[in-house]
Parts: structure tokens; sequence; C-alpha cells
């Protein structure tokens, strides 16, 4: 439904850019506010899809949409469901837009449906009548904050419906719909993120598709969200006067570096403070489940190196994992399109706890989109849906997950399994809450294998190991006592259980996808010991690793010149001159590119991309050869860059043009 999001791992972002940008002269340097960032550690966020959520009031209600919900969704449902959100240990909710998308004359079915997500907004200053009113909105905020709930609502600063209507004060978005400009419309969404914040007392925004809007565009709104804030106040749970929050999250669907560029900015010049963390989700559900592209089977080595990643980001950036939202399909689904685990499987609970353990283990701001908790999936669907009638039978990967809230004790009485979840995830928010090592800690990797994953966190006053499970087999863990800072017993947080230590080494049983927190009781003067890094050549070996073979004249056995296109940030999923092959002879062609350092995707492709190639088993190491297959949509080569440099990238093909061997080296 939102222009760019619908493709697979947002693969074309970086075609969606936004318009001009401030002159230099006009900003400087603003850093993050010290006080909000140190909050936002703690945050445990509970997301709602508005009109899909729960149906409070039936006399309201936008009757459509995309998904297979109700369509009925509104404040009052919210409300209802306060107490329940409440009790799964989250201390906050962000609202999909509630704002006014007031029909245009004669739109069709399409248009109506897009209205009920508000994502194209005709009036950013009133609540859409559909899901309730100005008053509604009020009591939803005030009794959120009685129950310790932050409230971020959903901010769409890019684009917006074309019968957008002025502020109060009179301004308008500029420039074309979908994307606006910018400057020109820099003062009308200061005025939209603090208008709601006086009115309100609301606590901050999620920024949808905020590659749309320039950093330095960002600082200033960020700026006047900071000081609208500290304009205001309300009463808290504890009976405390206190200022909204003033969190500000960005929806960036990329890479590390493109969540740089267009999100964080530099490290000594801040745009945005948080991010959503998407590039480890995807290796969360890859390594628990499948992604979209029913990419998966990935373990503990594969978790390790994404939050290694986190190093290319500037000191102010606090991302934020999730596991999915509206946009992406559930985990459930995904354990279903991998044929891994059906919700009558005890595997299928088991990877959903094993996933949310991480999340509670991250070090940062973490959400949840509701059904989680429960293991939530959709009947019947499981295989992506293509055609032009998935949208029409709510069954597209982009919107199959907005699915009717089952809300214990308001939608349904829950039972069993899917109770026994939610009573495990409320056990680990609390635990999150109770142990901030959990979500401020220094986070240190200990252990990376394929089948288990184990972190040190320390704190001002205590440390933790987090190990979890990667694998469907029984294991007993060793961890020596000097590797991981301990000289005493391990204290099991969620089951009590004291582990001694015998000869210097911890044995530490783990069942199929367990996850354990475990307290050190006592730590060592000597504090956790850093793994060295074993070290790896990025430079291979051979005729495909040379970055200075000539081209030669003689036609090669590929007909059409092919390029490297991922979603590098200076291309972007587009075919690219300085991206594209050159024959170097012996059936070999190669590009040489300076490179950032990160993790991207891509495929080896024409301009119709036909022929299109991929690695054999979409994975690729710098420095090492891999076996080089045709490709399709979704079957991504997965590549880590570890270090910035010259890279030639070279694929070999058979004299009939049979693909052979593929290969990414560092130059000399």
């Amino acid at each position: 439904m939102k222009s760019c999001l619908a493709l697979a791992v947002a693969a074309t972002l970086s075609a969606c850019g936004s318009s001009s940008s401030l002159p230099a002269s006009e900003t400087s340097i603003y850093a993050c506010d010290a006080t909000t960032t140190a909050k936002a550690d703690d945050l445990r966020i509970y997301q709602v899809m508005v009109e899909s959520f729960v149906n409070g009031d039936d006399t309201i209600g936008h009757g459509t949409g995309y998904g297979t919900s109700h369509h009925k969704g509104d404040l009052q449902g919210i409300i209802d469901s306060l107490d329940y959100i409440d009790s799964l240990g989250v201390n906050a909710i962000w609202l999909t837009p509630i704002f006014e998308s007031v029909p245009m004359e004669g739109q069709d079915h399409w248009a109506d449906r897009l209205d009920a997500t508000g994502y194209f907004t005709s009036n950013y200053f009133a609540i859409d009548p559909r899901f309730g009113t100005m008053e509604k909105a009020r009591e939803l905020v005030n009794k959120a904050h009685e129950k310790g709930l932050y409230v971020f609502f959903d901010g769409v600063f890019g684009h917006h419906k074309g019968n957008v209507v002025p502020s109060p004060e009179g301004r308008l978005p500029q420039g074309e719909n979908n994307p606006v400009s910018y400057p020109e419309s820099l003062a009308f969404y200061q005025e939209v993120a603090t208008y709601w914040i006086k009115e309100l007392k609301i606590d901050g925004w999620r920024l949808d598709q905020a590659y749309q809007v320039p950093t330095d565009a960002w600082k200033e709104i960020r700026k006047s969200v900071d000081n609208a804030s500290k304009s205001v106040t309300y009463t808290n749970d504890q009976g405390e006067t206190v200022n909204p929050l003033g969190y500000m999250v960005a929806e960036i669907w990329n890479n590390q570096n493109y969540i740089n560029e267009t999100g964080y900015g530099k490290q000594e010049d801040p745009a945005l403070c948080s991010a959503f963390d998407f590039p480890v989700r995807y290796r969360v559900v890859e390594t628990f489940a499948v992604n979209e592209n029913s990419v998966g089977g990935k373990g503990g080595e594969w978790l390790a190196e994404g939050m290694d990643l986190h190093k290319l980001y500037p000191d102010h950036a606090k991302p934020n994992l999730m596991l999915g939202n509206h946009d992406l399909v559930r985990l459930g689904d995904l354990l279903q399109r991998g044929n891994i685990a059906s919700p009558e499987d005890a595997e299928y609970w088991l990877r959903h706890k094993a996933a949310l353990s991480f999340q509670a283990a991250y070090t940062g701001p973490i959400t949840m989109y509701y059904g989680e908790e429960i293991g939530d999936q959709l009947d019947g669907y499981a295989d992506k849906n293509g055609g032009d009638d998935c949208a029409v039978r709510g069954l597209c990967d982009d919107h199959v997950a907005r699915t009717s809230a089952k809300i214990d004790g308001v939608t349904v009485s829950l039972g069993g399994r899917q109770a026994e979840l939610r009573d495990y995830m409320s056990k680990l928010m609390a635990m999150r809450a109770n142990h901030p090592a959990l979500s401020s800690g220094k986070r240190t990797n200990v252990m990376a294998t394929d089948a288990v994953y184990v972190d040190h966190k320390q704190a001002e006053n205590e440390a933790l190991l987090y190990m979890v499970s990667t694998s469907s087999r029984a294991d007993i863990i060793p961890l020596e006592g000097a590797d991981v800072g301990s000289e005493g017993v391990l204290v099991d947080l969620m089951s009590g259980d004291r582990i001694k230590m015998q000869d210097g080494k911890y044995y530490i049983p783990l069942t199929a996808f367990e996850a354990r927190f475990l307290s050190i009781e006592k730590p060592s003067a000597a504090g956790v010991k850093v793994k060295t890094a074993a070290a790896v050549s990025l430079a291979g070996e051979g005729f495909m690793a040379q970055c200075e073979n000539p081209t030669v004249e003689e036609a090669g056995p590929i007909g059409e010149t092919l390029y490297v296109v991922g979603d590098f940030s200076d291309s972007g999923w587009k075919h690219k001159p300085k991206r594209a092959f050159q024959y170097k002879g012996s059936n070999v062609y190669q590009v040489v590119k300076e490179e950032q350092a990160g993790a991207f995707r891509m495929q080896y492709a024409s301009r119709d991309w036909t022929p299109q190639f991929t690695a054999d088993g979409l994975s690729l190491k710098a420095g090492e050869k891999g076996v080089l297959a045709r490709g399709g949509y979704g079957k991504d080569t997965a590549v880590t860059i570890p270090e910035a440099g010259r890279y030639v990238w070279s694929l070999e093909f058979s004299s009939d043009g049979q693909p052979q061997q593929i290969m990414v080296s560092k130059c000399p």
C-alpha cells in the first residue's frame, strides 16, 4: 500500500528519495536529548494497527481496508484493551495514523482501503471520525498515561492525500503529494509534530518512510519536538509530574549505510536519534523462521554478525528492534512458509519464545506488533500470494498481518499455548524492566555457533549472560568462567536455578530453542573477555581475485551486459554503469568498485533481469569462491563486507553460458 514499501525487503527504497534540503547556513549541530536517549533504552512498545485492531464502537469504522480483519477498529477498541496491553509488561503503545482521510469525489475502492490505513492524510489536525473524536483520543492518551504507558502517534511527514487542508496557522505542505518538497514543507510538518504534543501530550512519533525527509529537516523537526515536549506536562502512574518523552523513531527499510545516510546523519551532526533495526530483524527471522522470501536456516553466527554491524552506526544511534509490523508477514506464518512448524507443533511455540527472548535481551528500545505475544497467524495462509487479486483477498505480504486482534477478555478468551506464550512474554518484559543490563547494558558476544548464541550484558551494578539455542537439538554449552567474567554461581532469572562452576567451567544445558538469562553472582575483576577475531583474508586467490585484469574485445559466453544490482546506497537496486561487468576472458566477467563496509543483498542481472544470477545458498563471503546459480525474485545474495575498500566482483560461466563460480575479493 505504501508506494515503495510493497517491494521485497524494501529493495527500491532509495529510489523514493525526497527533494531539496535546507541551506547549510540555516542548520546547526543539535545533539540528541540526553534524557530522552537514556529513557529510550527501556522502551517496550506495543504497536497497534488501528483499523484492524479492536472494534469498540459499532457506530463507526471504515469497514474496508487491506488484510483480512473486520476493518472496524477504532480508538474505543484500544481504550477497551489498555488493561490487557498493560498486563503484557510493555510501557508504550504506537498507533498507526488516526488523522482524517477525507474521501474525494468518485474515489475507487482502492482509495477507500488506503484511507483506512491513515497513511495518506487529508487533515493532519483532526481525528478521523471513523476512528473516533478528539475527546476520545484525549481519553485514550490520558488513560494510557495513568497506566504508565507512553503514547506515540504515527507521523507521515513525506507524503499526503491530494486534498490536504491547511494547518491552524494557515500552512500547507508544498510540492508533489508523494513526496512533498523540502525545505518548503518544513514549517507545516513542524506544526503537525508539535500540535499533538501540546494538544494531547503524546510522547513522540514513529516516522513513516523517514527517508523521504532530508536529514537537516529531521534535525529541525526533532528540535521542535524537544521544545514542545518540555513545554507541557502530565501526571504519570506514579503521581509524578513529567514532560512527554519526545521520542522519535524512523522507519527506513534498508541496510545500515542507507539508514545512516537518510536517518541518523553524521557522527558529528546528528539528524534522527533512533530508527527501526530492519537489518537485525531479518537476521532474527532468518534464524528462528524464514524471511518473506523463504530464506532461513541461519544460526548464532548470523545473529552475531548482524549485531556486530551496529558498529557502523554513529554513537548517537538507538536502533529499535522489532520482529514484525503491519507491512511484514507474521512470524507464525513465516514458520509455515518455511515448512518448519505449525501451531499444532511444539516447535512453533519454542521458536516464538526464542525470537521474543532475543528482543528481551536487546540493548536499546524494542517494539512488539499486536498478536506476536500469542503466536498469532492466519489460518490457511502461508505461501506468498501473487497476482492482481491478492490485495482484494487481503493476502499480499505487505498487509496480511493486519488481522483482527485477539485480546484476552475483550475479543476472545485465550487459553492453551497462546496464553502460555503471552505469559512468557509478560515475564520477559518484567525481567527486562527489572534488569537494566538487558535494555541498556554493554553487549559483548562470548559465543556464536550454528547452534547457540551467547551475550554478556554489563550495566553499572549487574552483569548477565543471555544465551539462546538456535537449534532443534538439546545440548550442554561449556563456558569458561574467565571468558564470561564470573567467579561464582550463575543464577537463572526465570527459574531460580543455580549453576556452579566446575574446574573453571560452567556446563549449561539448553533444550531446543531454549533461552536462558543468567545473573553473574560474583563478577570477576577482569570482566568479560573480548573475543579476538580470527584473522580472515578478504582477498581471494587466482584469476577471479585479480583486480587489474584487462578487458578483452572478444565476445564472452553471455550476450547481455550484467550488473551488480543491490541495496547499495550509491545505486539502490538500479543498473548503474559503474557496476557493469566487463569481459576479462576465460569466461570470466569482472567489475571493480569502491565499497562501504556493511551487509548487502544483491543479484547479478541484465537491465531487463534476463538473465539473472545469484550465489547458490544465497550467501557469499569475501575472499571465498562460491557457486553461481540462476537467480529470480527474492533470491538475493547476502554479502557482508567487513571493511571498506576496493573490491572486485567476478562471475565465471561455462563456454555455453551456464553459471559456474562467483567471488568478491578485496583488492590490494
